[in-house]
């Protein structure tokens, strides 16, 4: 990868004209600047991985005043990402490697994130190849065998799974279905969430955790609750009402 110093005159041709065809990530910085010393080889290491997706471009702001002040750079090191001419996304300060992996997935996926959302299981058993822990992977893994009618499988792959209110929430789930003699109401929930009838399917799960005698069960349907509330999101009017009655019916 070979990283593009650029000044005023060829601005508009190496950035704003590139980033018709492919990202530009440009990096203000300053020779006399630590942090901008610093921050540069990881900015570096991070394109190079998407070598021929995205292009690095370096702009010394002390040479170049003009496009410092049309950007409003007023403090470096600076990063912008250009996409079609227009800035996509930018931070001020120095990053670490995780932010800066981050900011380049957002323009450009690296290969595990690619094959992450392209979620088919060759792609998903690809990035385990390399990264057997990976919670992403493992978790959409789960939920395939899951659908395809094979819940044992799904449970053994949930157990590589730390820390996810999804993957817990599936394996209550999976806990809850396979217990011996049948559960109209709670099944009836299920089948109603996955049919997007999110307030129903969640009404009867509440119902069925304050109904509940059994601590294991209560225990799984709180977890299958919980992992509904996280996809719906803080703010989401049916999460708060929901979290209000799920406390009620927990303590």
């Amino acid at each position: 990868m070979t990283v593009i110093d650029v000044d005023e005159a060829d601005f508009e041709t190496e950035v704003l004209a590139r980033s018709a065809q492919l990202p530009v990530v440009v990096d203000f910085w300053a020779p006399w600047c630590a942090p901008c010393r610093q921050l540069g080889p990881v900015l570096e290491k991070a394109a190079e991985a998407r070598d021929g997706q995205v292009v690095l471009v370096k702009i010394d702001t002390d040479q170049n005043p003009g496009i410092a002040q049309q950007f409003g750079i007023q403090g470096i090191p600076a990063v912008k990402a250009f996409v079609d001419g227009e800035v996509a996304a930018e931070f001020v300060g120095a990053q670490g490697p995780s932010q800066i992996e981050a900011f380049f997935d957002g323009l450009v996926p690296n290969e595990a994130q690619a094959l992450l959302d392209a979620g088919d299981e060759a792609s998903l058993r690809r990035v385990l190849e390399s990264e057997p822990a990976n919670a992403d992977a493992n978790l959409k893994l789960a939920r395939l065998s899951y659908r395809a009618g094979d819940p044992e499988a799904a449970l053994a792959r949930l157990r590589n799974v730390a820390g996810s209110f999804a993957a817990d929430g599936l394996a209550a789930r999976i806990e809850l279905e396979n217990q011996d003699g049948e559960r109209p109401r709670i099944d009836e929930a299920f089948a109603k969430l996955d049919g997007g009838e999110t307030e129903a399917g969640l009404d009867m799960l509440l119902d069925e955790l304050a109904a509940s005698g059994d601590e294991d069960d209560r225990e799984r349907l709180r977890r299958a609750i919980v992992a509904v509330l996280d996809e719906l999101g803080v703010q989401h009017p049916l999460a708060r009402d929901a979290r209000r009655r799920l406390a009620a019916a927990l303590y």
